[in-house]
């Protein structure tokens, strides 16, 4: 079973309470954080204050992305805001091994990314240490980019891995899924998938979660 986590970065932010109702209502699984300071990336998005006050506004899980060049400053207000997982990423944690046990002692879910031109076997040896791996399939920063093909080979290899270790592992792709793009992922052994811009300006949000759920399965 895929999970189909919408990002809020693509949402209307002048009315996120009411965002998170459609994501809701569409049957989603997760809401996705994408979090950005404008150092690690272009833009700067959301800060731990806004996910304290969305907190209460729904029951689904928190999945925030810290796209930010320094994530131990981080990681403990987005847990104790009500994040359920953080992601950090390989690129800029100074020593990655000690940020993820950081992540892992607060009590969330730990996950690890690597951007497109980050070699996947930086993450290989840390299956064992994280639920999830995130296989980012645009240049993180923006919202609307065409997916860069090629990536499901990285999904691949890491899926392999995890297998051969025997580990219940979660591996995220984020950047330009749509019912095409997302066979070619899942097929390689993605099972969490972040939409954007394809939910939030779809006419009916609903169907396009169930569009990219049945799209699997053909």
């Amino acid at each position: 079973m895929i999970k189909i986590a919408p990002s809020i970065l693509s949402a209307d932010f002048s009315c996120l309470r009411s965002e998170l109702e459609k994501i809701e209502k569409a049957g989603a699984d997760m809401v996705h954080l994408d979090v950005m300071d404008g150092h690690f990336v272009p833009p700067i998005t959301i800060g731990a204050i806004v996910v304290d006050a969305l907190r209460p506004h729904t029951k689904l899980p928190f999945d925030a992305h810290l796209m930010v060049s320094n994530p131990d400053r981080h990681i403990e207000s987005f847990a104790e805001a009500g994040a359920d997982s953080i992601t950090i990423h390989a690129e800029v944690a100074p020593d990655l091994n000690a940020s993820l046990a950081r992540i892992r002692s607060l009590g969330v879910r730990v996950g690890v990314s690597i951007n497109p031109e980050t070699d996947e076997k930086v993450v290989l040896d840390i299956l064992d240490k994280v639920d999830m791996v995130l296989v980012m399939t645009v240049r993180p920063g923006y919202g609307g980019q065409k997916y860069i093909e090629g990536m499901e080979s990285k999904v691949r290899n890491i899926r392999e891995a995890a297998n051969r270790l025997n580990l219940p592992l979660d591996i995220q792709v984020d950047g330009g899924i749509n019912t095409e793009t997302i066979k070619k992922v899942v097929s390689a052994g993605a099972n969490v998938i972040v939409t954007g811009s394809a939910f939030f300006n779809s006419k009916d949000p609903a169907e396009f979660v169930s569009m990219l759920r049945r799209a699997v399965m053909e």
